[in-house]
């Protein structure tokens, strides 16, 4: 062999170990997933809301934020679903429960486990749904929701205790420390109302086809037709044209002043106020705030979805927002928000704002779907 000719078949010889060493790692940055983006809560709702609807109900089991890391974290059932997940730049989970799953046991838990003090959501943290029960879920009440969970099998379900007692957060009269309930004309969400001789909290400011309405909870509406901005009734607010509870918990108050023009903001009971400008879905892992005219304003984290509470005396509410986020007597259907959204509508909880607690909402977009209303009360702050 001349040296032309050595040169040559050295030279492909190099090649093609060259092409050896480079084409498997070409594969290999090809095939690696992208690092994780960083999300806020809306960006986080409409990209998990486009891989939910293009894997399909099936094969998801839903998602939360991840709120240190601010990374979309969605379950899903097969290693191909993630790697569609991950391409979104969202951090795929495989899990074992599917949300068809997730949802059949907690409609079997109220087929069977219907007792009062317990409560349960879905929690996508775990994959598995939340119970609770009481301090007042003792004896056989308590091992008879052992039972049912453990019927369920698989590990879908797991019971924990809360120190405190279930109960809806409607109070007695007086005004409370945490908002002087405004003037008549122009009362703010967290705002004291009163009516049949208790307090509550206003929650949302909304229009219906025009007209000023305002959102509280529903077992307010449903103690009394008209509520006032003080206890004495002489400064009359509006007159309840919807209310819901049991099952759900809101009211939508039609203002007395057609022409009424409240704002649509949130008491911060700081002297200054949080606009509002539309309504958004509570996620699982989101921060939010909640105003109201015991407590004032507090801050939390959403920690289930889907959640059912047993108040006892067969009032049982579906469909709820599970928080860690504090409150009391008197703030019921008061507003939760996070930034301009508005989220939830205080229904009731455990505990209180000195050793903390569960405390459950009633979602806003239910009830703005339900009444028709809108965000807003005609000044111009956005329409949910």
């Amino acid at each position: 062999m001349n040296k032309r000719t050595g040169a040559l078949v050295g030279g492909a010889a190099a090649a093609l170990v060259a092409a050896a060493v480079v084409l498997p790692h070409a594969n290999a940055s090809a095939e690696r997933p992208r690092p994780p983006r960083t999300f806020s809560s809306e960006s986080a709702a409409r990209v998990a809301a486009s891989l939910k609807a293009d894997l399909g109900a099936d094969r998801t089991a839903g998602w939360y934020l991840d709120t240190a890391k601010r990374q979309l974290v969605m379950n899903v059932l097969s290693a191909d679903d993630a790697r569609r997940v991950e391409a979104e730049g969202a951090v795929a989970k495989v899990v074992r429960n599917s949300a068809s799953e997730l949802l059949a046991a907690t409609r079997a838990l109220s087929d069977h486990a219907a007792i009062p003090g317990t409560a349960w959501s879905v929690d996508p943290r775990t994959n598995q749904v939340a119970v609770l029960a009481d301090r007042t879920v003792t004896g056989a009440k308590l091992a008879a929701l052992t039972t049912a969970v453990e019927k369920l099998g698989g590990g879908i379900a797991s019971v924990k205790r809360s120190p405190g007692e279930f109960r809806r957060y409607d109070g007695g009269g007086g005004q409370g420390p945490g908002g002087a309930g405004g003037a008549a004309a122009s009362p703010l969400g967290g705002s004291a109302i009163f009516g049949g001789g208790a307090r509550c909290s206003l929650g949302f400011n909304v229009t219906v086809q025009g007209a000023p309405a305002f959102l509280t909870a529903g077992h307010c509406g449903k103690g009394s037709p008209t509520w006032s901005a003080d206890q004495e009734g002489g400064q009359p607010l509006g007159t309840v044209t919807d209310a819901r509870f049991p099952e759900s918990d809101f009211a939508l108050v039609a203002y007395d002043d057609p022409g009424a023009r409240p704002e649509s903001a949130v008491d911060l009971q700081d002297g200054s106020t949080q606009q509002i400008t539309r309504a958004a879905e509570a996620a699982v892992g989101t921060r939010v705030q909640r105003s109201g005219s015991t407590t004032g304003l507090s801050d939390g984290t959403v920690t289930g979805l889907n959640a059912t509470v047993n108040y006892g005396n067969g009032d049982i509410v579906n469909g709820l927002i599970q928080t860690d986020v504090c409150a009391e007597p008197g703030d019921s259907g008061g507003p939760m928000f996070s930034g301009d959204a508005a989220v939830g509508l205080t229904s009731g909880g455990s505990g209180d704002c000195t050793q903390g607690g569960e405390t459950f909402f009633q979602p806003v977009t239910k009830a703005l779907e339900a009444t028709g209303a809108q965000i807003g009360a005609g000044d111009g702050g956005g329409e949910g």
